[in-house]
């Protein structure tokens, strides 16, 4: 749809719709698989057909006729009537497309909040995040551990800037590729838009330095500063010139805001910043990402 609406289109044949999802499914196919092991997949099943597919499709670099035929029939139940739906049933406010006619004659009608929304400041780093929370799905599904992705949380490997799943210690997804879109797309120090040209840094919001420096005189007995919660993408130039200075108020009022919005949505990362929440703060019940900011604060 992004790719769609970056052009400006209104309206796509909705065999031209199922044709681009069909390409994309199979490049990911390539990759790492894109269902649980545990899941029974049946001969006609869309994932079958373009596991099946596979090798002709990106040999032509689109979808064999069997393929975009399968994308046809699964796609309008499958896919695209549960789209606009969240949790418990509950439609998003904006719609971003509607299917209309039938047959040769289908259409999908891109809504003018999508077009928006694919020509805005925010298109690439949203484009960067989809292509992050897809990761995170697919390295559940290939390492076979995707319960322990979502109970245990995920890990922080802070020399490569990637999330890791806590089991395997394996890849998932670029830190600033996997929040920049909970900032609204935004530097957290100067919260100016992050374009794809700007040069991105992975900021310590309280500094890693206060770890180092309470250890020199004692013991640091607050959270672990190297974890997701304290780490935001920002402009690599607004991060020099901060350095090791404190947060002002602002800053922690926009990482709260960034950590409770990953809270509130179905993100894989969500577990990672509730377990935070409840057990950085030994002895501590804070009910929000507010109340925890400041009790670090009122720590340094």
């Amino acid at each position: 749809m992004l790719e769609f609406g970056r052009t400006g289109q209104g309206e796509v044949l909705f065999a031209e719709f199922a044709a681009a999802y069909s390409l994309g499914m199979v490049r990911h196919l390539a990759q790492d698989p894109q269902a649980p092991h545990t899941v029974e997949l049946g001969e006609k099943d869309f994932l079958t057909v373009a596991a099946q597919e596979s090798a002709a499709t990106l040999d032509a670099g689109r979808p064999t006729e069997r393929l975009l035929a399968a994308a046809v029939r699964s796609m309008p139940m499958m896919v695209m009537q549960k789209f606009h739906n969240l949790r418990g049933d509950t439609a998003v406010p904006h719609t971003f497309y509607e299917l209309t006619g039938t047959g040769r004659q289908r259409v999908v009608r891109l809504t003018p909040d999508l077009l928006r929304l694919a020509q805005s400041d925010q298109a690439e780093s949203l484009a960067a995040e989809l292509d992050a929370r897809w990761s995170i799905v697919e390295s559940c599904f290939a390492a076979g551990v995707g319960r322990s992705l979502v109970e245990e949380g995920v890990a922080v490997d802070w020399d490569t800037l990637k999330i890791t799943d806590k089991r395997r210690r394996r890849s998932v997804a670029g830190i600033g590729e996997a929040t920049v879109g909970f900032q609204h797309g935004r530097c957290l120090i100067c919260d100016d838009v992050l374009s794809r040209k700007d040069a991105i840094a992975v900021d310590h919001v309280f500094p890693f330095s206060l770890m180092r420096r309470f250890g020199s005189v004692g013991s640091w007995h607050g959270p672990d500063l190297d974890a997701l919660w304290n780490l935001a993408p920002t402009h690599a130039a607004c991060n020099g010139a901060k350095s090791d200075r404190l947060p002002a108020q602002e800053e922690l009022a926009r990482l709260a805001a960034r950590n409770e919005a990953i809270m509130r949505s179905p993100h894989p990362l969500r577990r990672t910043l509730q377990l935070s929440l409840k057990g950085a703060l030994p002895g501590r019940n804070l009910a929000s990402w507010t109340e925890f900011l400041g009790a670090v604060q009122t720590a340094v």
